[in-house]
């Protein structure tokens, strides 16, 4: 959510910043600079109609002390009058406040100045590549096939049971898979200092408004029928954590890590990257999360996406650091880094974590602010999230990355004291 202030005093910055996501607000910005007008009026009048009343309500005993019984009730009456015209107004106040808040919901967060100018992925900025695409005497074969000739998925099983977008991991492929999370919330907790939160899969809509996952995304949430929502991912019930509470300075800035299963509809991705485990209704991911002050939170940001990067470094897995433009970046951020891995069997880069500093955009939505110092005014923190990864695409690429001649899996080293193995075969 941006600044009253801002929407207020530079209604042409906000626009500007929109447009630069590829968004218009013109029409709903010139909406809530009306209402703001109408609402700054009205409680201009509202004050006004309360001091009146509050003098003649102290005027009326003095006049019947002086035995001016008729000018009292003539006061009373006049009393009765204000009251209900302030009673009226605090309705229309009401109003005009939720068509403010309404409005100000679907107004995008505004890119930082570092980030590039453009609409799409071709205005993406390379900042840096690790490692080297892996060489093979024969052309890889696509996970999907590893995985089938090492019977490690059962994608037709998972289809049978909840449809497509679903996996069955099986044998040493579910092993493999719960050895990628468990390791991952490891390194982020034990080594790099996060403090792990293992949060519910269920959560409210005031959670999934908080985050900006709502109102504009909401065809891609699984709703239940009482109201509750399936998590798109774990920055929503982390993030909320702190909702309406102001932190102590010294807590900041606060690293979280949490592993969890993530539900998504994919509504708007029909037809894209649908084979094997490249886009799925139901994943695993470890999010990590922070709230920090605002003039350290571009520095966390660049420390955050390092913290993401040890994962693939310590697998071996070649990819690359993009810094998103403007028009590819999601309506809340601010600023934005992908990490995208290399997959031989596809022989493309996969996005496999996204890294944001939101500013202070989710933290006004949510109320989360800090205290620099005892009697201070509180100040809104800045949250930033990334994924510390998400399983299905590292999962594929290992398999596509260490597949050998004779059709097995090397496991990565560090993660065959978890899988129990260092070569998967058929």
């Amino acid at each position: 959510m941006i600044d009253r202030h801002i929407l207020r005093n530079d209604p042409a910055a906000v626009k500007a910043g929109a447009l630069r996501k590829g968004i218009d607000v013109s029409s709903s910005l010139d909406q809530w600079l009306s209402l703001d007008s109408q609402l700054r009026e009205l409680k201009t009048s509202l004050q006004a109609d309360q001091a009146e009343m509050n003098r003649i309500s102290k005027s009326i005993g003095m006049l019947m002390g002086m035995g001016k019984k008729d000018e009292a009730e003539e006061a009373k009456s006049h009393t009765k009058v204000l009251k209900d015209r302030i009673a009226e107004g605090e309705g229309r106040e009401r109003d005009l406040e939720a068509g403010l808040r309404d409005l100000e919901l679907e107004f995008p967060n505004t890119p930082h100045a570092s980030v590039p100018e453009g609409l799409d992925v071709e205005n993406n900025v390379v900042v840096r590549e690790w490692g080297e695409k892996p060489v093979y005497a024969e052309n890889p074969k696509p996970h999907w096939e590893v995985a089938d000739e090492l019977n490690l998925l059962d994608l037709e099983r998972g289809a049978k049971i909840s449809g497509s977008g679903f996996a069955v991991y099986t044998g040493l492929g579910a092993r493999l898979q719960r050895a990628l999370f468990n390791w991952m919330i490891d390194v982020q907790s034990l080594e790099h200092g996060y403090r792990e939160i293992f949060p519910p899969y269920l959560v409210n809509e005031a959670s999934l408004l908080g985050t900006g996952q709502l109102p504009k995304f909401g065809e891609d949430l699984y709703k239940t029928n009482d109201g509750l929502y399936l998590i798109p991912t774990a920055e929503v019930p982390v993030t909320n954590l702190y909702r309406d509470e102001i932190l102590p300075n010294e807590m900041l800035t606060a690293k979280l890590a949490a592993y969890s299963s993530c539900f998504r509809r994919e509504a708007g991705a029909a037809g894209k990257d649908t084979r094997g485990l490249l886009r799925m209704h139901q994943f695993d991911k470890v999010e990590l999360v922070k709230f920090a002050r605002p003039e350290e939170s571009y520095d966390e940001l660049e420390l955050l996406v390092k913290d993401a990067e040890v994962i693939l470094q310590r697998l071996g897995i070649h990819y690359r650091v993009v810094l998103l433009c403007g028009g590819d970046m999601s309506f809340s951020n601010a600023k934005c880094y992908d990490l995208e891995l290399w997959s031989p069997g596809v022989g493309k880069y996969l996005e496999i974590s996204s890294c944001s500093n939101f500013g202070d955009f989710q933290a006004r939505r949510l109320n989360v602010r800090f205290r620099r110092a005892q009697g201070e005014k509180p100040e809104f923190v800045h949250t930033l999230n990334g994924s510390g990864l998400a399983t299905p695409r590292l999962f594929s690429a290992i398999l596509e990355t260490f597949q050998q001649p004779d059709g097995s899996v090397l496991v990565p080293e560090l993660l065959r004291p978890y899988v129990g193995t260092d070569r998967i075969s058929r």
